[in-house]
């Protein structure tokens, strides 16, 4: 993954975005990471995953709770 300080990436920015189409792109300010530019194609799987992720942990929530007799009417 490359790295350009924030000043980097506004005065390059349309070089990074052709960059980002092929990787991530780390930005820093004062030596420190402060973003990360990726392609859409990218953020839109990591959206997709997380989300996928999201829902089969509140799957498994709502299983191990009807397991264990929790029901709708003892949560009111």
């Amino acid at each position: 993954m490359q790295t350009f300080t924030a000043n980097e990436a506004k005065t390059r920015f349309g070089e990074i975005l052709d960059i980002v189409q092929r990787e991530p792109i780390r930005v820093t300010r004062d030596d420190r990471v402060v973003g990360v530019m990726v392609s859409v194609q990218d953020y839109e799987a990591m959206r997709v995953f997380y989300a996928e992720r999201l829902l089969s942990g509140l799957r498994a929530s709502a299983e191990a709770a009807a397991a264990n007799g929790l029901t709708e009417e003892k949560l009111a």
